[in-house]
């Protein structure tokens, strides 16, 4: 059972940890390139405020986003304000978030996300952590895969794992970490089974598009390609 409680916990210290990243940034730094293709780290700050906004919104009901170009402006619109603002606004729509949590729902019932998806309550502050821990990652201000929590890593793999399962596209495929720890993903025949095992901070940066897969040893057949999330 998922403990969304645990999980907001995760989130303000994960919240804690990119505040503090964020604060020693100057404004050249903010409008530096990011590890996404074509996003400054100002993009990935401004994308952090406005889905803390956005997570918001589906636990109280509403839409997500207003719609997919609305949020690609609010993106585009954001990035280029300087560090202090970019501060400011990720402080305040993280704890606007964190008021949302806090208030008396049904942690069982069912939301909507982005593009239709469909998910527990219960899952959404995992999902808000997965947003504040890769995209730190993705900020290229020294947190690094291996940096992550334990929990969250093996977790994470876990979710998208299960993302794949069944997805024919991909070839079945076995993961195992240095701990011995087994995840089973894609939807090919199991007789084509491809085994893949690495650290378990690589087997997360290959599922999640971070990594490339090269650290990770392969059998049964190449490295599977990933649809992107």
């Amino acid at each position: 059972m998922i403990d969304h409680a645990h999980d907001l916990g995760a989130v303000r210290e994960a919240t804690e940890r990119l505040l503090d990243a964020v604060g020693k940034l100057d404004n050249a730094a903010v409008a530096g390139p990011s590890r996404l293709p074509g996003w400054s780290r100002g993009h990935v700050l401004a994308h952090l405020s406005r889905n803390a906004d956005a997570i918001g919104n589906v636990l109280r009901g509403r839409p997500m986003y207003a719609s997919s170009e609305t949020r690609d402006a609010d993106i585009s619109d954001g990035a280029p304000r300087p560090a202090a603002e970019q501060l400011a606004d990720l402080r305040q729509t993280a704890d606007g978030f964190l008021a949302v949590a806090a208030e008396p729902a049904d942690w069982s019932r069912t939301v909507t996300l982005r593009n239709g998806v469909t998910d527990s309550a219960a899952r959404v502050p995992f999902r808000r952590w997965v947003e504040v821990e890769l995209h730190h990652v993705d900020l290229d201000v020294g947190y690094e895969l291996e940096d992550l929590p334990a929990e969250f890593v093996e977790r994470e793999i876990a979710f998208l794992a299960e993302r794949f399962l069944g997805n024919q596209d991909v070839p079945a495929t076995a993961l195992t970490d240095l701990d011995g720890r087994t995840w089973s993903t894609g939807g090919g025949p199991p007789a084509a089974l491809v085994t893949v095992q690495g650290p378990a901070a690589e087997l997360l940066g290959w599922l999640c598009g971070r990594r490339d897969g090269s650290a990770l040893t392969v059998a049964g057949g190449p490295l599977p390609a990933l649809p992107p999330l």
